[in-house]
Formats: C-alpha cells, structure tokens, sequence
C-alpha cells in the first residue's frame, strides 16, 4: 500500500513509545525487587533503608540511621505486638464485652491478644481463629416444651413439644408423665396439661365432715341457750322485793276477776229456779 505524500506514518512512533515503557517498568521492577532483596527478614523498610525488626512485646520508638540500629521499647499495658515488626505504635488489646456475650478467655499480655469465650449459657455467632468475637444467649424453652438438645459454646439449644400425657416447665430435658392420682388413692385437685403436672390431695371422708360440722351447730346453739338462760336468771334474781310484790299485784290485777259470794248465791238461786 503506498503512502500518499500528505499522509505521514505513526507506526514508527507508537513502537518507540511502547519500548520506552517497557524499559522502564524493567527499571522499576529492578529496583524495587533490588531493595527488598537487600532487607533481610528480620528487617523492615524505612525509606531507602532497611532497619532491625523489634522483637514481640516491643515496638519502634526510633528508626535507625546510619550510625545506629533501630530502638525499641517495650508495648505499655493493654497492648501487644505478637511477632517481629516495624510498628511505631503497639496494637491495642481486645476487650471481651459481656454485652457482647463474651468473657476472657485468655489475657491480653504483651506478646499475645486477649482471646475471647462465650458466657455460660451462650453461644458464638463470630467465631474466630481459638476465640469467639460475639455471642448470643441460648434459646429458652417455653413450658410445654422440653430441651431436645442442649446449647454448647458454638450452637444454639433446641427445644421440642410435649405431646400426650407429660409435661415440662421448660427446663426438663425430657417430658415427663403425668402424676396418676387415681394409682395413689388421691382425688385430683388440677388436672394436668403440656405444661404443668397434675396436682391430688387426700381424699375427703363426707361422713366426718358432715358429722363435724353438726357437732358444731349444736354446741353454738348450746352455747347461745346457756348464755340466754344465764340472762335471764340473773334479772330475775337482781330484782328488789317490793319489785317482785308490784310485778305479783300487777298479775293479780291482769288476772280475770274471780265470782263473789253473792254472785254464786244468786247464780244457785237461778239454778234451782229453771231445774224446779
């Protein structure tokens, strides 16, 4: 294909252009890996220079220089560095939160994180690496229901229903038959249900019951008689004489009045009179 005079070719350019760019990634590539490979393990990069690592339990507090390794000081409390590094700062220590459901496991040192575990009665939901960073309390039975299976630190409890005649308040591992009161010569006060058992007492004797409750009634009835009687005796023997003679004249007076001598004559006169 010819090219027309007007026309000038790019091709030549764009191949110069990618070769510059290759040489020069070559170059980055040389010196970058030419630096690390000049850092032993035991050394961190600082710059252009490689400098000791501190040990675990320390961090840098100065960086070297030319004339002097790097210094390093012991991590303070409540943190930790847990292999060699470079770090100016230490890192800070977990806190096993109860909020959280959590509990110390394992003390935060210096060389070492504090490591985590469920609280009793709950399980992990974010399990990490020998720790736990969250948990949640186990599921709670309700009554009627029975704990199938129980919680541990990593799953959750699981509960089933009672069915037929058992029960369970919740806290049995297995449901559990209903007290039979007829079998122990007991009446049933409740009858029992999926959550509760059933409750019996003694049974009544009706025949001493009724038996008492007369015995009762006639001494109350004794007792009110006594205390009438008692009463009563006690005005009639705390009245004065001349009382008593009144309350007599006043009987006589109320009395009908009796026939008189005459009265009886003439009434035998008239007798005789219609007999004759």
């Amino acid at each position: 294909m010819s090219v027309l005079p007007y026309e000038k070719s790019t091709a030549p350019q764009t191949e110069e252009n990618m070769m510059k760019l290759v040489i020069i990634a070559v170059i980055l590539l040389l010196s970058v890996s030419g630096v690390s490979a000049a850092c032993g393990r035991a050394e961190y990069l600082i710059g252009q220079d490689c400098c000791p690592m501190c040990g675990p339990g320390y961090y840098v507090r100065k960086h070297c220089t030319d004339f002097t390794s790097t210094t390093c000081v012991p991590c303070p409390s409540s943190s930790y560095t847990d292999e060699p590094n470079g770090l100016v700062l230490c890192r800070s220590c977990t806190v096993c939160e109860s909020s959280k459901g959590l509990r110390v496991k394992r003390a935060c040192s210096s060389t070492s994180n504090t490591l985590c575990d469920p609280l009793e009665g709950h399980y992990c939901t974010d399990p990490i690496k020998d720790g736990c960073r969250g948990a949640v309390e186990h599921t709670t039975c309700s009554p009627g229901q029975y704990i199938k299976q129980p919680g541990t630190s990593s799953s959750d409890s699981v509960c089933s229903d009672c069915v037929g005649d058992s029960y369970s308040d919740g806290s049995f591992t297995s449901c559990r038959p209903h007290t039979q009161c007829e079998l122990l010569g007991l009446d049933v006060i409740r009858y029992g249900s999926a959550s509760y058992d059933t409750d019996c007492a003694e049974r009544k004797n009706t025949v001493a019951i009724v038996g008492s409750v007369v015995a009762v009634i006639v001494l109350i009835c004794g007792v009110l008689v006594g205390l009438f009687i008692s009463h009563v005796w006690k005005n009639k023997t705390n009245k004065p004489t001349t009382q008593r003679g009144a309350d007599a004249s006043y009987l006589l007076t109320t009395l009908p009045h009796l026939p008189t001598a005459e009265t009886w004559s003439n009434q035998s006169g008239l007798f005789k009179s219609h007999c004759l």
